[in-house]
């Protein structure tokens, strides 16, 4: 019965809430430490990044402030748009030869008394060579340029996180305590 009313109280006691003072009242100021940088987050950044990418391959990386990576963009896209252009010209030349050597016209294969630098045969697999070459540089150029808005997306979400001289890592050497030998490792520090 005694042990009953014992938790009975313990527990009414743990219930109560006491109001108390400890110090004397006063005007008590407290520091903030959370740091206001006044930055705001932009959710529509990377979809702006990504539009603007769309639109002129590497705008979008100048909407994100990365103007180095701007070179880099139109010699990915350029050089696409070269070897398409290239392949393209190549594969129209070939087939108007073949096209006039099926017709026996002269074309620019001909060669020389009657001995041509290039056979039908040769003319059909250059053909094939050429187109092939031709949409593969098509599909890379495609590639490039969806990769580009992709890069710009991200770049502009990866941009949003903080990231400032309170989170480090460094590399550290650890003694392993048993054999008193170094262990490389790495530590990453969380200062508040």
């Amino acid at each position: 019965m005694q042990n009953k009313f014992f938790h009975i109280f313990l527990i009414l006691g743990l219930l109560c809430v006491f109001q108390s003072y400890s110090q004397k009242k006063g005007n008590l100021i407290i520091k903030d430490t959370i740091v206001d940088n006044n930055y705001k987050y932009n959710p529509l950044s990377p979809a702006k990044a990504a539009f603007y990418s769309a639109i002129l391959p590497g705008l979008g990386q100048a909407y994100n402030k990365k103007y180095w990576k701007i070179p880099f963009v139109y010699a990915a896209l350029g050089s696409g748009i070269y070897f398409y252009s290239a392949n393209n010209t190549n594969y129209n030349r070939v087939r108007e030869a073949y096209k006039l050597r099926i017709s026996d016209k002269p074309d620019e294969f001909d060669g020389t008394n009657g001995n041509p630098f290039l056979s039908k045969d040769a003319l059909i697999s250059a053909q094939k060579s050429y187109k092939k070459d031709r949409d593969l540089s098509l599909l890379v150029t495609v590639g490039l340029y969806v990769l580009q808005i992709v890069e710009a997306s991200t770049n502009a979400h990866l941009l949003q996180y903080n990231v400032d001289n309170k989170l480090t890592v460094h590399p550290k050497l650890i003694k392993h305590f048993n054999s008193n030998k170094a262990i490389v490792g790495a530590q990453i520090n969380f200062n508040f």
